[in-house]
């Protein structure tokens, strides 16, 4: 039974990459909840997980769906067949948590959200960061006023997984997949801009890709790269906070997964009153490495030391595990409550508007004025 008295929510997992890494042995830790199946479309790959976790295995997708057993799900799988599952696992009444971004464009996450409330199913988007205790306390100080008014935001994250050109082609370099940086970071980056400060109004993209053709797996040749793997944004977004919430504060955005020894994920806000910076150099890890800094009144930048209101009650080698155990939790007791989730669909279709929005931009070369 869960700490809060009502049964574990029954989850199965389709996708046995950041599924099987992550997701298993945090459904595993959460006190609410219970992994019962594994689902994946390739036999030889699922006898092997199925083996090691001691589940049973499906690769067929509906009598995993027809499993009493199975409650809920967590679709885990590259972004290109997530739609269809998730459309499939909706309409057989099953709760969900999706991981990013949620779909391929925002007209299917629009479906999909529609179709969770017709069949009353909450679904979860598995936006870590907000879980992450550094990201928590960032929020909180930006909400109390920390930076007076807020002047400029700069965001960089540049990673460099995919840096090496001999790694193999495959989803991740095809734009029609959902590959590329934007999906992989730019999904992350405009769900915490939009929860960190508010809603984005204006946006401008430039894309690249700097490996332009990968060799295939089965070495056969090399197969083109067209999902970017660079993209640089200027933006303007309307602060929820602040003297003056509704006047826009300019941002910048810069995403790379090809940055060798790129400096990691860092945001730095500054103000008339004062300066927050969050940092890590880490390029493996959502927790491990992370530090607040701040400067009042042009002060020199100290450390803040971390706020243990805010602490994982466990954490692991893999750093992704303890973030995506505590949003595992808001989802179940949202299911067994029957309140909306959040991060939820809504926030996934958010972030998926401004990802087709930079596509939009970096085709037609222009700024875009976002709807409010």
């Amino acid at each position: 039974m869960s700490s809060a008295g009502a049964a574990p929510l029954r989850v199965a997992i389709a996708g046995l990459g950041f599924g099987e890494k992550v997701h298993l042995p945090a459904l595993r830790a959460c006190a609410h909840t219970e992994a019962v199946a594994l689902w994946h479309p390739r036999a030889d790959r699922l006898a092997r997980a199925s083996a090691a976790a001691e589940l049973p295995g499906y690769t067929d997708f509906e009598a995993l769906l027809h499993d009493p057993s199975v409650e809920a799900l967590v679709i885990a799988t590259p972004p290109g067949p997530r739609f269809a599952l998730a459309e499939q696992a909706l309409r057989a009444g099953k709760h969900l948590l999706l991981e990013k971004p949620v779909t391929l464009n925002a007209d299917e996450a629009e479906a999909l959200e529609r179709l969770a409330l017709e069949q009353g199913c909450i679904c979860a988007v598995n936006f870590e960061y907000r879980a992450v205790p550094s990201f928590q306390q960032l929020a909180a100080l930006l909400e109390q006023g920390w930076l007076g008014e807020p002047w400029l935001l700069r965001f960089d994250w540049l990673m460099g997984s995919r840096s090496d050109p001999n790694r193999a082609w495959n989803w991740y370099a095809q734009a029609a997949e959902g590959g590329g940086v934007l999906g992989a970071l730019g999904s992350h980056a405009f769900d915490l801009l939009e929860w960190l400060v508010g809603p984005v109004r204006q946006l401008q993209a430039q894309l690249a890709v700097a490996i332009k053709e990968r060799p295939l797996a089965a070495g056969s040749g090399f197969a083109k790269v067209d999902a970017a793997d660079t993209a640089l944004l200027q933006l303007q977004l309307a602060p929820r906070w602040g003297p003056q919430p509704s006047r826009p504060l300019a941002a910048q955005l810069a995403l790379s997964a090809v940055a060798r020894q790129g400096r990691g994920c860092w945001l730095e806000f500054y103000g008339s009153e004062g300066s927050l910076v969050l940092g890590s150099a880490n390029q493996s890890d959502y927790v491990h490495g992370f530090q607040l800094w701040g400067s009042k009144n042009g002060s020199p930048l100290a450390v803040i030391e971390p706020d243990p209101a805010l602490a994982f009650g466990q954490t692991w080698e893999d750093g992704r595990i303890a973030p995506v155990e505590r949003l595992l939790g808001w989802w179940a007791k949202a299911v067994r409550s029957g309140r909306p989730m959040l991060p939820g669909l809504l926030e996934g279709l958010v972030s998926q508007k401004l990802l087709d929005a930079s596509l939009a931009s970096h085709r037609q070369q222009r700024s875009l004025i976002l709807p409010s």
